[in-house]
């Protein structure tokens, strides 16, 4: 299951895993062939979150909830899947319309993700929890211990935790430039924190642009308080 090619060949209703990789935008343009993948992701999100949830109670018996609880996120949230999507080579396996095409579909970071969790609801189906839970140990899991040794939340969750904590407002973020084609965009997004920009950072989606901005102001707004509460 090392790739999606080898992948297919293992299932018993191939039809199923085509569905996995079906964008809801391609029915619209072939009508009757099949059903999108959005029934799939609901159950292979689901059956994620078990999994995971399953190998870090097995695996870190030492750890309390709420350290298991912001680990499980950082594995199933939407980047790391997507970060997975593109070893997979997903991208260029997905159905999508023309037009989801060239709004750069293919690439598209939540596409990718929920294609992944749609893949773990197909192998359910086929095969069940077993294969189930071998793939997401094979291509989830196997970045464990990286996981383990990086910081437990990511820059926005916390700079909205250390803000909440300081009592210095809610971090706000707004996109103040976009370039580059449709397909292929870059966003510039700054924070803000009591209408101040504290942070701007880029990236190809706005949620990455976002967590570079926030590391940016978890930083600066850790030194202002060291300098007697410059945010406020």
């Amino acid at each position: 299951m090392n790739n999606l090619t080898s992948l297919r060949r293992t299932f018993k209703n191939k039809t199923l895993f085509d569905q996995a990789l079906t964008h809801r935008s391609w029915p619209n343009e072939h009508k009757l062939i099949r059903e999108s993948n959005e029934r799939l992701e609901f159950l292979g999100d689901a059956i994620l979150d078990f999994l995971v949830t399953k190998d870090l109670y097995d695996r870190l018996p030492d750890k309390n909830e709420g350290y298991l609880t912001a680990l499980r996120a950082k594995i199933v949230n939407t980047k790391n899947l997507y970060e997975i999507a593109k070893r997979l080579n997903l991208g260029n396996h997905i159905f999508i319309s023309k037009g989801e095409e060239e709004r750069g579909g293919r690439q598209s970071e939540y596409i990718l993700a929920d294609t992944i969790e749609a893949i773990i609801g197909a192998i359910f189906l086929d095969s069940g929890i077993k294969k189930s839970e071998d793939f997401v140990r094979i291509h989830i899991l196997s970045t464990l211990e990286e996981k383990l040794n990086e910081p437990l939340k990511d820059p926005k969750s916390a700079l909205q935790e250390y803000t909440s904590t300081h009592k210095l407002g809610r971090p706000k973020y707004e996109v103040v430039k976009e370039t580059g084609p449709d397909n292929a965009k870059e966003f510039t997004i700054a924070v803000k924190i009591n209408n101040k920009i504290f942070g701007k950072g880029t990236g190809k989606t706005k949620q990455a642009g976002e967590q570079e901005a926030a590391s940016i102001a978890l930083k600066k707004v850790a030194d202002g308080l060291r300098q007697k509460n410059v945010v406020k």
